[in-house]
């Protein structure tokens, strides 16, 4: 079957600066991406890797400068007008930050309706229904409908701001950092939520995360990005267990130990690459530890190499099974 939501050489970038001092972000560059109906599709990197982009790229809530996307078979960078807006009711989008994506004017019985009063859905009873049924399922009392944001918590907040997702009954949520805002003791209760109703409603998600310890709970399948680029996917298995790119290697052993010395031993010293001047090549090179003289002369394809899944690297195989030789370090 073909997947829900159909990714291929997404590409974006932004100017910063003026006059004489403009250059080029490339936040976006070449993104393949598959999500599946009913699965949850984890996008992870470091902040500044591109991930919010591509999912504000996928809601054309920005316009991208090349590539497509397909969703149920449907061309979403050539619709405009009502076709565009017929679509985007499918898919929805569940904020970092529920305190700044909810109008603290209204209340919110109102944020819950607002996708019906768009649409024109509903008469003034039945929206007053279906709010109360939404809260409820949410975990919310509806009797707290007519309440504005300041009288919630951050958890409570993201609890109707997934209730406003769902007004709609979208195939496809794209949660970008959903949880990261929130608590950790409130997060766990978050991750239920959205999976129950998941469960329920057959929903797909492109959850983006730079938490990978929550992105290993929720996900079937994952994708790691670095400047703009994805640089190793797979099933969720495949990637945490059988990581075989160095900075996807690095991530995870800051996620597993509290030890500095683990992800410096993966990483070499000094700061990440400016976006405004990447480096040639492996967009990780400067900071690999297994890097040659090829990875900055060429930009390894996203590929299988012997690995068990698609790794964007020169030596995904013997980086796999720890193999690489650290030679040509100062060609590279």
């Amino acid at each position: 079957m073909a997947p829900l939501l159909a990714v291929r050489g997404l590409h974006k970038r932004f100017a910063v600066g003026s006059g004489g001092a403009k250059r080029f972000v490339h936040a976006v560059n070449g993104v393949d991406l598959d999500v599946a109906a009913g699965e949850t599709h984890g996008l992870v990197g470091e902040s500044g890797s591109g991930k919010s982009t591509v999912g504000r790229l996928i809601l054309r809530l920005i316009e991208p400068d090349a590539g497509t996307a397909r969703f149920a078979d449907v061309d979403l960078f050539a619709l405009r007008g009502a076709e565009l807006r017929a679509v985007r009711r499918r898919m929805q989008l569940v904020y970092q930050d529920p305190a700044s994506s909810l109008d603290p004017r209204w209340t919110a019985r109102d944020l819950v309706a607002e996708p019906w009063a768009i649409g024109g859905l509903y008469d003034a009873a039945e929206r007053r229904r279906r709010v109360d049924a939404l809260l409820e399922r949410v975990g919310l009392d509806p009797a707290q409908a007519d309440k504005r944001p300041a009288a919630f918590s951050g958890g409570q907040l993201q609890r109707i701001g997934i209730a406003r997702a769902l007004a709609l009954e979208p195939d496809l949520v794209i949660c970008d950092e959903p949880v990261s805002a929130l608590d950790v003791s409130v997060q766990g209760q978050i991750i239920n939520l959205l999976a129950d109703l998941q469960a329920e409603r057959d929903l797909a998600y492109l959850f983006i995360a730079h938490d990978l310890g929550v992105v290993r709970h929720v996900s079937d399948r994952v994708s790691v990005m670095i400047l703009g680029r994805i640089v190793e996917t797979g099933t969720r298995d495949e990637v945490f267990d059988r990581p075989a790119h160095p900075y996807t290697q690095a991530l995870l052993a800051a996620m597993t130990s509290d030890d500095p010395a683990d992800l410096h031993a993966r990483i070499r010293p000094g700061e990440p690459p400016r976006p405004t001047d990447p480096p040639s090549g492996c967009p990780f090179r400067t900071r690999c530890p297994w890097a040659q003289a090829v990875c900055a002369a060429e930009m390894p394809a996203l590929e299988e190499r012997g690995q068990g899944h698609p790794v964007a690297c020169h030596f995904a195989d013997a980086v796999a099974s720890g193999m690489v030789p650290a030679v040509n370090r100062a060609e590279a």
